[in-house]
């Protein structure tokens, strides 16, 4: 859930930010622009980029910062702060130039607002007007999705044959036993988690047939089938290398979580050529790009920037 909600204390906040924002180092990879970057417009800017602490996050931030690499400028690597806080108020204050956000985080955590917007498009367009008053910019979102689903391993899938969670619901009609869920407990408590999925569906899965552990922990659980169904992210990588089913959110009740360029409104002020050069990489962002790059890092052990950087030189951003 960090990618969402980043309840810390306001201590930890602090502390976390701070010690994120103390230290840092300059990206040195021997980049040149491809698609991304033409022409080094960027070139005498010094620029800091940052994300979150966990894998899609530290992937995401490479990319800003080998693009700005590409396009001329200095960068200073601030990647990797923990929670959702502390990397957001790096850019609103300037600390930091920019990240890969997402929308429904800002829309529900950052700006307080309870009910999410469906269209993933007027998400986008509700937090950009509404964070612009904060100095925050943002730029068009990707088609990456990084929001919750259950998904099924293929043997309960063959045996169930679900595909949405309208599937789910008759399943559980027709057979209580068989619906049995492996959840975090935030999204079991969480009123765009489990409590709100049941009340969009109209369905009410037995206390006994929920259980709660770790992330991690799920993932595994759901592929032995200790449970049928279990909460995942849309992009994690272990979804692919485990030949997990997803079901499919057919009533839309899950908020839309679409990374987007957030940049420090002045920074962009001064070098507007930011937003073009990130345009080529955000375009190329999906579910299926997410899911295999993650995997590169939490399945087979490889280094975010890494993976970044070789997936940049692949796609043609940068050579």
């Amino acid at each position: 859930m960090r990618r969402r909600t980043g309840l810390l204390l306001a201590s930890a906040v602090v502390a976390a930010s701070g010690c994120g924002l103390q230290s840092g180092s300059p990206m040195v990879d021997d980049v040149q622009p491809g698609s991304a970057g033409k022409g080094e417009p960027l070139k005498g800017a010094h620029l800091t980029v940052t994300s979150k602490e966990f894998t899609e996050q530290l992937v995401l931030g490479a990319m800003m910062g080998i693009a700005f690499q590409a396009a001329g400028a200095d960068v200073l690597d601030r990647t990797g702060i923990q929670g959702s806080i502390g990397a957001r108020e790096a850019v609103k204050s300037g600390d930091a130039d920019g990240m890969y956000e997402y929308t429904g985080t800002a829309w529900i955590t950052y700006l307080g607002n309870s009910k999410p917007i469906p269209d993933p498009e007027k998400q986008w367009q509700a937090v950009r007007d509404a964070d612009l008053k904060n100095g925050l910019t943002w730029l068009p979102p990707s088609e990456l999705n990084n929001t919750y689903a259950l998904a099924m391993n293929q043997a309960n899938f063959r045996k169930y044959g679900t595909k949405t969670l309208s599937d789910v619901v008759a399943l559980l009609k027709k057979d209580p036993g068989a619906v049995t869920l492996c959840v975090e407990s935030e999204f079991a408590n969480r009123a765009d988690g489990l409590p709100g999925m049941e009340k969009a569906y109209g369905m009410s899965v037995p206390a006994k047939n929920v259980t709660q552990m770790d992330t991690g922990i799920i993932y595994t659980q759901v592929k032995k089938g200790s449970c049928t169904y279990g909460e995942v992210f849309t992009t994690d990588g272990r979804i692919k290398s485990m030949n997990l089913a997803v079901m499919k959110d057919d009533k839309k009740f899950f908020p839309n979580y679409n990374a987007a360029p957030e940049i420090n409104t002045k920074t962009l002020k001064k070098w507007p050529a930011i937003a073009e050069v990130l345009a080529p990489v955000t375009k190329k962002l999906n579910n299926t790009v997410a899911q295999t790059l993650n995997a590169k890092v939490d399945v087979d052990g490889e280094d975010p920037h890494q993976v970044a950087l070789d997936w940049m030189k692949q796609e043609g951003l940068v050579k």
